[in-house]
């Protein structure tokens, strides 16, 4: 990690900012104030931003690229909990309840943050209340993903849970390329971390990967997935939930 020096003019900042769910209530004035305690900070491809168990004494907002955020078993498998893109906050669990960081995060690529001290942050929640707004909208939406992701634990069986998960990212990062049926998911991620969102082995990704190939769903290319039917892949998420479901008499 490093400091950027680089200066990005005032128009700039206030144009990035107000896409910034966080900053969304916010004035000019007061986004001028809020921006002037942003440090600019760049990490390299699978550069750790911060590890489980750290104190979290910043928060951040992502300018530029990704950043995986996954839990560590005592035996050091991870479980990836969700990606995060441009406009995201992140880090900001610890720094409002000051306790060590219960997840790590990893820049999926070259990734540009900008952060604040919780300190200062917490000077600005007191001073404008709008800010408090655009943090209780940050939590619900994390609230929201985390009720999804439950749901395909409850649901789904692996595969099922697997192509839940893949929608909803390519509903965030997907790039279109026929409306409707062909999309590019370029997560970065590799068959071990495609593992790690469902708790299964990477060979088993492997095969089910394989499997969707044949049957042209989805293919996997250096770490880009390519939605080959949008309408087919739903429907086979969806019999997922048959397979899931318990037939035996209670």
């Amino acid at each position: 990690m490093r400091a950027s020096t680089r200066s990005t003019p005032l128009p700039d900042k206030l144009a990035f900012l107000k896409q910034v769910p966080l900053c969304a209530h916010l004035s000019d004035q007061e986004l001028i104030a809020f921006s002037q305690d942003l440090r600019l900070r760049e990490y390299a491809k699978g550069q750790i931003v911060f590890d489980q168990g750290d104190l979290g004494h910043t928060l951040s907002i992502i300018l530029h690229g990704r950043v995986r955020v996954f839990r560590l078993t005592p035996s050091g498998l991870e479980t990836t909990l969700t990606i995060l893109g441009t406009g995201d906050l992140i880090g900001e669990f610890a720094a409002i309840d000051q306790q060590p960081r219960s997840a790590s995060a990893r820049a999926i690529g070259k990734s540009t943050l900008l952060q604040m001290t919780a300190e200062t942050f917490f000077g600005y929640l007191r001073e404008q209340p709008n800010l408090a707004l655009g943090l209780m909208h940050v939590l619900v939406t994390k609230l929201r993903w985390t009720a999804a992701y439950a749901e395909t634990i409850a649901r789904y069986d692996a595969a099922g849970r697997l192509l839940h998960i893949l929608l909803l990212f390519n509903e965030r990062f997907g790039e279109e390329q026929q409306p409707g049926q062909r999309y590019v998911l370029d997560l970065g991620l590799n068959q071990t971390d495609l593992a790690s969102l469902v708790g299964v082995r990477r060979e088993w990704v492997n095969r089910i990967l394989q499997y969707w190939s044949k049957n042209k769903l989805i293919e996997y290319k250096g770490g880009r997935l390519i939605i080959l039917d949008l309408a087919r892949v739903k429907q086979e998420r969806d019999s997922r939930l048959e397979a899931n479901v318990d037939q035996s008499d209670w």
